[in-house]
C-alpha cells in the first residue's frame, strides 16, 4: 500500500540502464533505471508514475558493489549505486526511443 504522503522527486531517478539485457527486457514490459542511493520503492514507485504517466506493477532494488578496475599498474574503483528493475502493466509503455 502506498503512502499518499510521499513527496514526488523527479530528482530520485537518474538515467535508464541501457545493456544488450536491459533492452531484450523492455520487451518483456521491463525497464531498468539508476537510481538515488537513498531512495525507497515507493518513492520510486510513485516519481516513475508520476513522471511517465504509467501504472507500476512491481519494483526490484539492488545495490551494486564497489569494483576494483586495473589499467596497466593503476588501480581504481567504480562508482556504487542502486539499480531500479520496475515492471509495468501490460498496457503501459516508457518511450525510452525516439523514432
Amino acid at each position: 500500500m502506498i503512502n499518499k504522503n510521499i513527496i514526488v522527486e523527479p530528482d530520485i531517478i537518474k538515467y535508464p540502464i541501457l545493456t544488450d539485457k536491459t533492452t531484450k527486457d523492455i520487451e518483456n514490459n521491463s525497464y531498468c533505471f539508476k537510481v538515488t542511493k537513498n531512495s525507497n520503492k515507493d518513492q520510486i514507485k510513485a516519481t516513475i508514475e508520476e513522471v511517465f504517466n504509467v501504472k507500476v506493477k512491481k519494483i526490484n532494488t539492488l545495490n551494486i558493489p564497489l569494483k576494483i578496475k586495473k589499467i596497466g599498474k593503476f588501480s581504481g574503483k567504480t562508482t556504487q549505486y542502486k539499480k531500479a528493475i520496475i515492471q509495468l502493466h501490460k498496457e503501459y509503455k516508457i518511450k525510452l526511443f525516439e523514432d
